[in-house]
């Protein structure tokens, strides 16, 4: 370096303000001597007249050192919690999404917790499986045609999981410790993606059996902030590891080898945070970056994954020998009957002579006693007089309560023949469970539900009724199901409902004994068959060819755009130089609110090619609008521009 030349750091800046999402350049002062790449910093933000907090992304020096430059003020650690791969990686989720980086980096990098890091050394040993867990590992792997290819040469892969037990925890479960095993075996690191807490527990029992417990660093909400921190380092090191943990697990920086999503349909995967980017997308763009291997694992066949199927990006692994549950549909005649019972002759007799034997599934669509009421006499909605919300009862006899705002109704009478008197419209976890406990004399009968979580039941006679998702796990598997609720749950206003039906089935199914009844009470259809058959693909490739005519997701992406009046022509005006099709943008409609000036909303349909020209545009958009309204020409507070990529089908 000449006398005339200056080091330079440009650094990532730890801010929300979309016009802020760049690199920026600081001069670095001598007398902070050697700043490692990715390091925490803090320094000055002349606009604002104070100092924040960012990452030193890159290095240099520059001979004009007479350009106006601010300094470095501190840096705040020496560990590089910002390497390149993770910035890359948060870099492309961004610009994929229209957000920030600072964003995604937000919900990887935990704060900092001084005294972990002076305890941390940086040289865990170099974790190796031992040759009975790696015998394991391959039996379960081998039961999958093609998967040791897939997991050798770094390939993409939709698995189907095998709905069996294994060693007392859930099929996939061992597939995805097995793939961690393997992996580790071959001195790379592993990222296992679960939806909840329940999966979570579930794979860290499995990993305990083939994994040496030094090389799993747990990514858990659960965690303290220290637990959490330490847990980041470890996966900083060269050791390899086997990184497990919920949606922001992806981003992990270690250098995998193995990216592995359990469950990707299940909405706890999507990002409820700027810039909502879902962990399947997160850990395809991580694919193509690091040319890991990449496995969606499920029981069944998300239609996102089956696009990715059907153009070949994704390989189609099964069972070498399939495993059938044994799935019983609803007759016709119960079907058709007039006054069909909720739970109708065949199943319960099923559940009664299974009851005898050991545990039952019974599973519900919705928790508590009776979630909703109606009037006794005209049947009408019972509602709360103060918002409007759905009225329920906690037992028999009980005073109505709003589920929206807690109110009692006491003095309730129906607005449309002011009756007085209200009827139990619907049958909770609770209700059930009192109901067939009556049904059931002698019989334990146990609720799990989100106010009485259970994570398992021996294999003693017990009944027990669970909301979909809650679902416990019973030693030895259910001797029968019963899947209840079945057209109820099909109502909900959601595209996607069918899809997501088949999902809590499926997983449900999987927890039986081999040989039980599976009863699909009051379903048929489509969706009956692919249960019946365990054919969830061929499901998931219909609701595809469906959607595509239509343009709906995921046949295409979809942006959800609001802003006030002018912001929204601006942005649109700028669309327009894509030539997308004619159809691609609906709207703009008001939106009910009292925001001043109003605002309206759109949404732009677009191919997947045209992706990273319409998320650009959208997003210069909305730095424009940030920077207009920093400069005073804007009076509201709130942003006069929004944008949300890959929204959820109940947003449209």
């Amino acid at each position: 370096m000449t006398d005339q030349s200056r080091r330079i750091a440009r650094v990532l800046l730890d801010s929300p303000l979309p016009q802020l999402d760049r690199l920026f350049d600081y001069a670095l002062p001598a007398e902070l001597g050697d700043v490692p790449r990715g390091v925490r910093v803090r320094v000055p933000l002349r606009t604002a007249g104070r100092l924040v907090d960012g990452y030193v992304v890159e290095l240099d020096t520059e001979d004009d050192a007479d350009r106006p430059l601010s300094e470095v003020d501190s840096v705040v650690s020496q560990v590089p919690v910002l390497p390149d791969r993770l910035y890359r990686l948060a870099r492309r989720a961004a610009d994929r999404a229209a957000g920030s980086a600072s964003d995604v980096l937000r919900l990887v990098i935990p704060k900092r917790q001084v005294r972990v890091e002076k305890a941390w050394t940086a040289d865990s040993p170099t974790p190796v499986p031992s040759d009975d867990a790696l015998a394991a590992a391959r039996s379960v792997i081998g039961a999958y045609d093609g998967l040791d290819e897939v997991l050798d040469h770094g390939r993409r892969a939709a698995v189907e999981a095998i709905p069996v037990f294994h060693e007392g925890e859930p099929g996939w479960a061992a597939l995805l410790a097995s793939a961690a095993a393997h992996t580790l075996a071959s001195g790379r690191s592993s990222i296992l993606v679960v939806p909840d807490h329940r999966d979570l527990d579930h794979l860290l029992a499995a990993l305990a059996l083939v994994v040496p417990t030094e090389a799993v660093a747990r990514y858990d909400s659960r965690q303290t902030n220290p637990d959490r921190y330490r847990a980041f380092l470890r996966s900083l090191e060269n050791a390899p590891c086997v990184v497990v943990g919920n949606r922001s697990a992806v981003y992990a920086p270690v250098q995998a080898g193995l990216v592995a999503v359990w469950d990707d349909g299940d909405p706890l995967l999507g990002e409820p945070l700027a810039p909502y980017v879902n962990a399947r997308d997160a850990a395809l763009l991580r694919q193509e970056q690091e040319d890991s291997a990449l496995l969606f694992v499920g029981h069944t066949r998300t239609t996102d994954v089956e696009r990715l199927v059907a153009h070949g990006w994704l390989h189609d692994v099964r069972a070498a020998r399939r495993v059938l549950p044994r799935v019983v549909l609803s007759t016709p005649q119960e079907m058709d009957a007039p006054t069909a019972q909720r739970m109708p002759s065949s199943a319960f007799l099923s559940a009664r002579n299974a009851a005898a034997e050991g545990p039952v599934l019974v599973q519900v669509s919705r928790p508590g006693f009776a979630p909703s009421l109606v009037c006794a006499e005209c049947r009408a909605p019972a509602r709360c007089a103060h918002c409007g919300g759905p009225l329920g009862a906690k037992h028999r006899g009980a005073v109505p309560v709003c589920a929206w705002c807690g109110r009692g109704a006491r003095a309730w009478a129906c607005p449309a023949c002011s009756s007085t008197k209200l009827r139990l419209a619907s049958s909770g976890s609770e209700r059930t469970a009192d109901e067939l406990g009556r049904a059931f004399p002698g019989v334990r009968v146990i609720v799990a539900d989100s106010a009485h979580p259970v994570d398992r039941v021996s294999d003693k006679p017990s009944l027990v009724v669970a909301t979909r998702g809650a679902e416990p796990l019973a030693d030895g598997g259910y001797r029968a199901i019963v899947l209840l609720d079945g057209p109820r749950m099909l109502q909900a206003p959601d595209l996607r409902i069918g899809e997501a039906c088949l999902r809590w089935w499926s997983n449900a199914a999987a927890l039986a004994a081999p040989g039980a009844p599976i009863h699909l009470v009051g379903v048929d259809g489509s969706i009956a068959k692919a249960l019946a058959t365990w054919n969830q693909a061929s499901y998931a490739r219909g609701e595809l060819a469906e959607r595509a005519p239509l343009h709906m997701p995921p046949a295409a992406r979809v942006a959800l755009v609001e802003g006030s009046t002018a912001a929204m022509g601006r942005a649109l005006a700028a669309l327009t130089e894509l030539a997308l099709p004619a159809d691609a943008v609906l709207g703009p409609v008001p939106l009910e609110s009292d925001d001043y000036p109003p605002r309206v909303r759109a949404l732009v349909r677009f191919d997947y090619g045209a992706g990273a020209r319409v998320a650009g545009a959208l997003r210069a958009a909305v730095v424009a609008e940030a920077v207009a309204a920093r400069r005073g020409k804007g009076k509201s507070t709130r942003s006069a521009l929004s944008v949300r990529l890959d929204i959820l089908d109940p947003e449209l």
